[in-house]
């Protein structure tokens, strides 16, 4: 330093001064962004989303619950694959954290955190793994592609509502400039360099006002220390409000609006989605255990047809019956033995279906818990029961065949709990089905968006502002008396309009769209509540009528073979006999199975039916439903 100019060092010194804040402030914005990982920015983004999908929770379904898109490592899927060997084409078959990485992927943490929430099974190698109606729900909920699917919906819509509410939060940039021009169009050439920065503060505010103010610096006069007497400092702010077009906290706000009734209704959909998951679950577990009954009824049917076709041969050796009876029995055989293979074919393709349907591998070994249709068979096998106790105490007298045929039309006696009322049922619906919530949703946006584009037709009238400072003093000091201001007005007549005026009419066609389709849906609850209410006293109605069946075919199966053996009857009878009794087993499995299906979706049809964030159930309890049969 010269020390033969203090004048000179002591203003350097102070110009160093005024401009070290700046100078710190550009540097700690600098380091915070260069400093933040794309790891850290992952993290950042799944603390957001996740804080407003739980506030969000509390607002459309009054509670919260656990809730992450991170697949965990541990998921049954994976652990199939590998535990059981199976064949995979590339590592995307296991997860996204065991893909090769390629050139300059981000240091990412690419290991899903945590374990599954679903049942803790050992995969041993070519042994099955045994899941029940319970392990199914969870596999499902934890493995399924589509239900992953909904899950990000919810997250993608809490993403976007927080880049929505940015617009209305103050934001801050940073930006540093240099720039080197050399310049040969005089009898010299010559090269300048110059640097500068801009610390800018944007905010947007609900009743349309917007405010802007930056503050700029000549780094390189600042640094060089050169001859000019200011720093380089200069400020702008400038202001904007609209007060016609435009103006008004319902138009400005809008699009937060609806950025936050999105995520109401992603999440109304999931749980809408939950429920319908859940009672298909449900219903192709019980279609494979159904299947699995065939299979055991059609290889009871098989061997019974082998026994009456190897009797039917002796006796027939012994002169008693004619060959016209013993190919009628062999024939018997051969269309069970058919009739076995086939529901044994149709038994593993619905199993394989199934494992599809939870997001398991379909060559995977898994295998079902007979025993959740066992407990379904309670009833109908205590139906059986009293009626084969009946049938041995003897049948009741038989009336006269003149006697007037009445009718015996099918009652609500022995009723299911969930066999309400209609209009009681339909009512539930209404209140609490989330997709027709989504729907009436929708109509009021699409009032909204009346309002919205109603509005784009008036006059613009806006107001703004400007104001610019530099540092003009030898000090280096900002002068607000000496600095420039502007205020504008400005007015746009509503002369051309075409564009808004059709963005105005679709609008309008827009909510009455948005009006029928909430008409659409309220009939087809109805329809659907009003059949499954059908479904219910059908399938109980015809458990009965197939248990009656079953025991009478017993009662046939007895008595032909009796008589056959007797000589009183033919082949035919017996084998007629055999074939009606194989039928009104498998109608009666199918009418058990039926009934629970029709209870759990008709909770599903009213919105009753809970379902918790590891995929179970809560059913309703029928005891809280007021109604009058």
């Amino acid at each position: 330093m010269d020390h033969r100019h203090p004048g000179q060092c002591n203003l350097c010194r102070k110009r160093l001064l005024r401009v070290l804040p700046i100078a710190i402030l550009f540097g700690a914005a600098g380091a915070i962004v260069g400093c933040r990982s794309p790891e850290q920015h992952r993290r950042k983004a799944d603390e957001v989303g996740s804080k407003i999908v739980a506030e969000k929770q509390t607002e459309a379904i009054g509670r919260t619950e656990p809730f992450s898109i991170e697949r965990p490592s541990d998921i049954l899927r994976r652990k199939l694959v590998e535990g059981q060997d199976l064949p995979y084409s590339s590592p995307a078959s296991l997860g996204t954290d065991r893909l090769d990485p390629i050139p300059h992927w981000p240091d990412l943490d690419d290991r899903p955190q945590g374990v599954s929430d679903g049942p803790d099974m050992a995969v041993v190698p070519n042994k099955p793994v045994k899941l029940s109606l319970i392990d199914a729900l969870q596999v499902g909920a934890g493995n399924n592609r589509e239900y992953q699917s909904f899950k990000e919906d919810v997250f993608r819509a809490a993403l976007s509502l927080d880049l929505t509410r940015n617009d209305f939060r103050n934001i801050f940039r940073a930006q540093a400039d240099s720039r080197l021009s050399t310049d040969t169009t005089g009898d010299e050439t010559v090269t300048t360099l110059d640097s500068g920065g801009t610390l800018g503060l944007t905010r947007n505010f609900m009743n349309g006002l917007s405010i802007s103010s930056a503050v700029a610096v000549d780094l390189l006069n600042v640094l060089t220390q050169g001859g000019s007497s200011s720093l380089g400092l200069s400020s702008d702010t400038s202001v904007s409000i609209p007060l016609l077009r435009g103006a008004g906290r319902h138009i400005v706000s809008e699009p937060l609006t609806q950025a936050e009734r999105n995520v109401i209704y992603a999440i109304w959909e999931f749980e809408r989605y939950k429920r319908t998951f859940a009672v298909r679950i449900a219903q192709d577990y019980f279609g494979v255990l159904q299947d699995m009954d065939s299979v055991t009824n059609a290889r009871d049917n098989y061997r019974s047809a082998i026994t009456s076709a190897r009797w039917t041969r002796r006796r027939a050796d012994a002169g008693r019956i004619t060959q016209v009876e013993v190919d009628q029995a062999l024939q018997r055989e051969l269309g069970a033995r058919n009739s076995w293979i086939r529901t044994q074919e149709q038994l593993k393709n619905r199993l394989d279906s199934f494992k599809s349907q939870l997001g398991l591998p379909p060559d995977a070994l898994i295998e079902l818990d007979p025993n959740d249709l066992v407990q379904l068979r309670t009833q109908s096998d205590e139906i059986v029961k009293e009626m084969r106790e009946t049938s041995d105490a003897g049948s009741e007298e038989a009336p006269p065949a003149d006697a007037e045929v009445v009718l015996q039309p099918a009652t609500y006696e022995d009723a299911g709990p969930y066999e309400i009322d209609a209009s009681r049922a339909i009512q539930l619906a209404l209140e609490n089905r989330r997709d027709l919530q989504v729907a009436n949703g929708d109509v009021y946006d699409a009032q909204r968006r009346v309002v919205v584009r109603a509005d784009a037709l008036r006059a613009g009238l806006t107001l703004g502002g400007e104001a610019r400072f530099a540092d003009t003093d030898d000090d280096g000091s900002l002068r607000f008396e000496g600095g420039r201001y502007a205020a504008l007005l400005s007015l746009d007549l509503p002369v051309e309009r075409t564009a808004e005026r059709n963005a105005f009419r679709n609008s309008l066609i827009d909510l009455e769209r948005a009006t029928r389709s909430v008409q659409q849906l309220e009939d087809q609850i109805k329809l659907s509540i009003r059949g499954q209410l059908r479904t219910l006293l059908e399938s109980r109605e015809s458990i009965k009528i197939n248990a009656q069946q079953v025991v009478v075919a017993e009662k046939r199966v007895r008595s032909a073979t009796l008589f056959l053996e007797a000589g009183r009857a033919q082949i035919r009878d017996l084998l007629e006999a055999q074939d009606a009794l194989l039928l009104a087993q498998n109608q009666l499995t199918a009418a058990v199975v039926n009934y629970r299906i029709a209870e759990l979706q008709l909770q599903r049809d009213l919105g009753l039916l809970e379902v918790n964030e590891k995929g179970l159930w809560q059913e309703y309890s029928p005891e809280e439903i007021a109604y009058d049969r």
